[in-house]
C-alpha cells in the first residue's frame, strides 16, 4: 500500500503540473483570434483538475 500511495501522489503532484502548463497555453490564446483553442484548453484544464481532486481523494482513502 505505500508503494501505491507514493505513486498516487506522484501522478497527483504530475496532473497538477500538467494542469499549470495548459492554463499557462489557454491563458497565452485567450483574447486573440484564436479563443476557441483557449476554450478548448480551459475545458482540458477542467478535466485535469477533476481528475487530480479524484486522484487525491483515493489517495486518501487508501492512507487511512
Amino acid at each position: 500500500m505505500e508503494l501505491d500511495a507514493a505513486q498516487l501522489s506522484s501522478l497527483s503532484s504530475a496532473l497538477a503540473d500538467l494542469t499549470e502548463r495548459i492554463t499557462a497555453l489557454a491563458d497565452g490564446y485567450q483574447s486573440s483570434p484564436r479563443e476557441d483553442v483557449a476554450a478548448d484548453l480551459y475545458e482540458v484544464e477542467r478535466h485535469l483538475q477533476a481528475a487530480d481532486r479524484r486522484l487525491r481523494s483515493l489517495l486518501s482513502r487508501i492512507e487511512r
